[in-house]
């Protein structure tokens, strides 16, 4: 996986933020672009980091948004503690508390993947703190989530004992399965260092039991993202095997009034389009945010 990186080396993004006490644990957040811009709440996805997004940051910064970014629980930079009970509900109490700390009132929401759970929840808590949302590849429909062979295992009874063997090339192997396009190797290892800082692959069994709450909340997330009155843009990869095109289809029926931006190529956006396709995100992103 050769070619030019999109990512900046991860210590550079961690030099940019700051590490917030919260129940006990720390939270790393960023917040970019001018004081008075408009908000905008980026939330990111399993198993990696805020640091996805620094490819699209500074075309919306440049737009004049203001930009906030946060690690999760158990991720990137943030703590990641061994024996804790990882929940998205908790994940959203902590944007809301992120939010509170920062003074950051209504705002637009950005999600990808594991992020959009949290996301929903936000929206189903408060639909009219949200300006409006963006979604990238996730599982907003949890019966058409397709796990991948390795998230089924870590996910699994044996998860416990497989997670410790994670290294980064099976990092890298399983990550080029869900990829329409390639990264380099100095981005996957990016995404590895912020995934396996502090043992962070070790807690991936854990926080794959958001597969379960995905399941448990259904009904209640899915009429929060169907019954949201706000603008709304789905910037989509078709080839992600998790939750690509087949999700699309269901989205363009249940969602008509919906914008959508199909990154279909040649060759086809796969799980991460933020990284595989960054101008064409942040593209659409600005078009959709920026007042």
């Amino acid at each position: 996986m050769n070619g030019t990186p999109v990512l900046p080396p991860l210590h550079q993004w961690t030099r940019g933020g700051t590490r917030i006490p919260v129940g006990g644990h720390e939270f790393f957040v960023r917040q970019d672009g001018p004081t008075g811009g408009a908000p905008v709440t980026l939330l990111h996805g399993f198993p990696t980091s805020s640091h996805d997004w620094a490819p699209v940051l500074p075309t919306l910064t440049a737009a004049g948004l203001r930009v906030t970014t946060l690690d999760f629980l158990g991720f990137g930079e943030s703590d990641k503690p061994r024996r804790h009970a990882y929940s998205l509900l908790d994940q959203a109490a902590l944007v809301e508390e992120v939010w509170r700390r920062t003074g950051t009132g209504r705002t637009a929401l950005v999600a990808h993947d594991y992020g959009v759970s949290v996301g929903q929840e936000l929206l189903a808590r408060d639909p009219s703190r949200i300006t409006r949302m963006a979604w990238l590849n996730g599982g907003l429909y949890p019966d058409l989530h397709r796990p991948v062979a390795t998230q089924r295992l870590l996910h699994g009874p044996l998860g416990p004992l497989l997670a410790p063997l994670t290294t980064r090339r099976r990092f890298a192997s399983a990550l080029r399965g869900v990829l329409g396009r390639e990264l380099c190797d100095a981005d996957v290892g990016e995404l590895w260092a912020a995934a396996s800082r502090a043992g962070g692959h070790r807690r991936a069994p854990r926080l794959l039991r958001y597969i379960d709450e995905r399941r448990r909340h259904a009904e209640r997330w899915t009429a929060a993202l169907e019954e949201y009155p706000g603008p709304v843009l789905f910037v989509w990869g078709p080839a992600d095997p998790i939750s690509g095109a087949h999700v699309l289809a269901r989205i363009r029926t249940r969602m008509p009034r919906a914008s959508v931006v199909e990154l279909a190529g040649p060759p086809a956006v796969g799980h991460y389009p933020q990284l595989e396709d960054p101008s064409a995100v942040a593209a659409a992103l600005r078009s959709f945010l920026a007042p």
